[in-house]
């Protein structure tokens, strides 16, 4: 019942206000977030890759309201791209964008995101990865899908995200599945009505597991964003159905989640990408870690009064 609270107050002015000087955030924000900078992050990237892992880089900060603010996540996107060059680490580093950060939410922001993205798409492809498109609420998908299509023309690798909450997408899932594309499936994380998402958790799980299915018996590349035990291990049994080797589907999990369940399943010799998210505006993204998942409220919770 808490989760749909935490997601309210993520767009909240002054629950952010308050959140930020709470004496204990800078401990849990450093759980999820993996620094403010790139020259922050790049050390956690050689940390995971050096474990057999691999990354997907978010640069924080969808909630934007000027053009010359998607200007700059562009380049915050470039920059990332020159350092994974230097550092030849393009082939275990993609990159996942919000088209709100590139500034879909604008007058013309479908135009304007789509500009925005093609470049960073571009420069991803010139070091050997690639882009993901992260799904955001539901008013924004239309758009996403079209921008995902149009991209796909030159960068056919490019990725895109769909939610299992959604009433919508296991459609979603059949016409994605059936053309090659790279799709990562989650649960959803934002506040979305009765009339387009299921509520209820078990509801939940049964659409992500029919839609697990749906990828894994398709022709795409399936991703597989979660860390329930139970639908990882669904996942498992649905690739061997399927037929799948280990390199033609993967899993995916938070930075500062499940570290071990990582390990593990790289060791066992399963693709496994962490999600690593960095950068100043975190408070969007750090909310809705809380509200996916009590523990990580309780975590947030002991300490601000530990340090208060």
């Amino acid at each position: 019942m808490l989760g749909p609270v935490i997601l309210a107050a993520s767009r909240s002015d002054k629950m952010r206000r308050f959140v930020s000087a709470a004496p204990g955030t800078k401990q849990v924000v450093d759980r999820f977030i993996a620094g403010e900078t790139v020259e922050h992050v790049i050390p956690i990237v050689e940390d995971i890759t050096g474990r057999g892992l691999e990354v997907t880089l978010d640069v924080v900060g969808e909630d934007i309201t000027t053009v010359e603010q998607s200007y700059a996540a562009r380049d915050a996107y470039l920059e990332l791209i020159g350092r994974l060059k230097e550092l030849g680490l393009g082939e275990c580093a993609e990159m996942s964008v919000k088209l709100s950060m590139f500034g879909q939410a604008l007058e013309g922001g479908h135009e304007l995101a789509l500009a925005n993205v093609r470049p960073v798409v571009a420069a991803a492809a010139e070091i050997g990865t690639t882009v993901t498109l992260d799904a955001e609420d539901h008013t924004t998908l239309d758009s996403m899908f079209a921008i995902h299509e149009e991209l796909r023309k030159d960068f056919p690798q490019t990725g895109c995200v769909i939610q299992a909450y959604l009433f919508r997408t296991e459609e979603d899932a059949r016409r994605l599945a059936a053309n090659g594309s790279r799709v990562r499936i989650v649960k959803g994380a934002y506040k979305e009505p009765a009339s387009v998402a299921i509520q209820d958790k078990p509801g939940i799980d049964k659409a992500y597991v029919r839609i697990m299915k749906i990828l894994m018996e398709g022709e795409g590349y399936p991703m597989i964003g979660s860390h329930d035990p139970r639908l990882i291990s669904i996942g498992q049994e649905l690739a061997r159905r399927a037929g799948r080797k280990l390199d033609e589907y993967e899993f995916q999990m938070l930075y500062g989640i499940r570290s071990e369940e990582q390990n593990r399943l790289a060791a066992e010799g399963h693709r496994m990408r962490v999600y690593t998210a960095y950068g100043t505006d975190w408070y969007g993204y750090f909310m809705r870690r809380l509200a996916e998942k009590p523990a990580n409220l309780l975590f947030f919770a002991r300490s601000i009064l530990t340090k208060g």
